[in-house]
């Protein structure tokens, strides 16, 4: 088991200082690094902070505070697929909050938190831009509109065990 974990964080490694890599050593690229990092690991890993700090000569400090600055950005691990809920003011009159509680019923999770298993993700946000669709879910990218909690199950069960 020790070698398995070992050859997966020589892998992220790798992983990392590829993409890290790929961009000039300067201070100017340090947020298009992080977001190549978030898109690669679905969150930033420490190990990839410190290695963009190092390549762009920027203290640690000042990588994690811009980490920390954007809400795009995690620094925990989220789920393979991220359900985002619009509890926007139109979505919350047309019921988002029976869409979270749905969630949370189907897989025991709150917003901000992740599975056990590590398939699915709950984040709220204040608006997607598409009140007419209300409530809204995106799933892994993807719009859902006028979401029940019937179409919500369907939803999730698609993406239960599936290949992203």
């Amino acid at each position: 088991m020790d070698m398995l974990a070992n050859a997966l964080q020589a892998a992220d490694r790798q992983a990392m200082e590829k993409i890290v890599g790929g961009y000039p050593p300067e201070r100017r690229f340090t947020l298009a690094i992080m977001q190549d990092l978030q898109k690669h690991f679905n969150y930033l890993p420490k190990e990839a902070l410190k290695i963009t700090a190092a390549h762009v000569d920027a203290s640690l400090a000042a990588v994690f505070s811009m980490a920390t600055f954007y809400k795009a950005f995690s620094l925990v691990p989220k789920g393979r697929v991220i359900l985002r809920v619009c509890d926007g003011t139109a979505c919350h009159i047309k019921a988002s909050p029976v869409i979270i509680d749905e969630i949370y019923k189907t897989l025991g999770i709150s917003p901000g938190e992740t599975t056990p298993d590590g398939e699915f993700s709950l984040e709220t946000v204040n608006c997607l831009g598409a009140c007419a669709l209300a409530p809204v879910l995106v799933a892994d990218g993807k719009v859902y509109a006028k979401m029940t909690p019937a179409a919500l199950r369907k939803v999730i069960e698609g993406y239960r065990g599936a290949e992203r």
